[in-house]
């Protein structure tokens, strides 16, 4: 591909990137029901409190509309931040993908570790979304790096399948 043929893809791979992100976080979120399901040993209590999406659906209502959420609103505002977040990720990815062919190693599994790294070891942790990464049992970053490494994967294969299907339109 020549430099102004792959500039001319970057927005259609943003895109396709997106659909990418928006399915593969469905699929996540799928996965991670597939693995408490099958976990041996009794569930856990949940920690109190809301997780990272609800607690970021919380500051930006506090920002942008100056109140908290009630119970209800969390109920569809911290999906609709995973949703969101994973869209966006996934464009990137698809900006990525276009200019930078070694982000595409391993059919995106790269990238979801990468994302696991950034977002789940560092940054939500970094901003008090979250506990230490430290007090977390081995198990969970596991689980959480396969969960990501699912959402590389999914996201790569249906951003290919959308560039693949427009091309041949």
């Amino acid at each position: 591909m020549t430099p102004s043929t792959t500039n001319r893809n970057i927005p259609a791979s943003a895109l396709a990137g997106a659909l990418g992100g928006l399915a593969a976080s469905f699929v996540m979120n799928q996965f991670q029901a597939l693995l408490a399901k099958a976990e041996t040993r009794p569930p856990q209590p949940q920690a109190a409190g809301d997780d990272a999406t609800v607690k970021t659906a919380q500051a930006v209502a506090k920002y942008t509309l100056g109140r908290q959420l009630g119970p209800a609103e969390k109920k569809w505002a911290g999906p609709a931040v995973h949703y969101s977040f994973g869209a966006l990720l996934g464009a990137a990815y698809g900006v990525l993908a276009a200019t930078v062919p070694k982000v595409r190693a391993g059919t995106g599994t790269a990238y979801g570790s990468a994302v696991w790294l950034a977002v789940d070891e560092i940054f939500v942790p970094a901003f008090g979304l979250s506990g230490s990464p430290l007090n977390s049992p081995v198990s969970s970053h596991v689980k959480a790096l396969a969960s990501h490494l699912v959402y590389g994967v999914t996201t790569d294969l249906t951003r290919k399948a959308i560039l693949k299907v427009a091309a041949n339109s």
